[in-house]
């Protein structure tokens, strides 16, 4: 059997990402660089965007880079606060020097709530400004846990992310 062109091709890289954070009292909720209105917000070292950071890594993944802890580690006082949504453009600037152009990402939370409907093309904007692409080739997505775990308990967050890059 032979394989498509496409799927021999060294020039298209895939990389996955995952990223968690517990909910907290004090915190705004920023999830794709969107401030959401809700109780809590997530516990982090920057804005804690669950959402970008899943994405960060499957693109640092897909270009052989390493991840977010070596590029922008939670020890350094450099990185306390910062916005997300910089920090990934940073990545797409990593991504760029080694060679790759972000073709898409897509990104899945897990969250009992809020509901992020509303927001999804204001982060959908957000995420494509800060890679230089269309935003059509940024997807979001959104589930529940049904209840079950820390997620179904509302004490937090996660994200799942992929991200496809084209070398030249």
């Amino acid at each position: 059997m032979s394989l498509p062109t496409w799927y021999r091709s060294p020039e298209y890289h895939a990389g996955i990402g995952y990223d968690v954070h517990p909910l907290v009292d004090g915190r705004e909720l920023v999830l794709g660089g969107v401030v959401i209105p809700y109780a809590k917000g997530l516990k982090g070292h920057s804005d804690a965007d669950v959402l970008i950071h899943a994405i960060m890594d499957a693109i640092l993944g897909a270009a052989g880079e390493g991840d977010i802890g070596e590029h922008f580690p939670n020890t350094s006082r450099k990185y306390k606060g910062a916005s997300s949504l910089l920090l990934l453009g940073r990545v797409g600037q990593i991504a760029a020097k080694a060679g790759f152009t972000v073709v898409n990402v897509d990104v899945v939370l897990l969250a009992e709530e809020p509901k992020i409907k509303p927001y999804k093309t204001a982060m959908r904007a957000n995420i494509a400004q800060a890679l230089g692409m269309d935003d059509k080739h940024v997807n979001i997505k959104a589930t529940t846990n049904e209840g079950l775990g820390f997620i179904g308990a509302k004490q937090g967050m996660a994200a799942y992310a992929t991200a496809s890059l084209r070398k030249g």
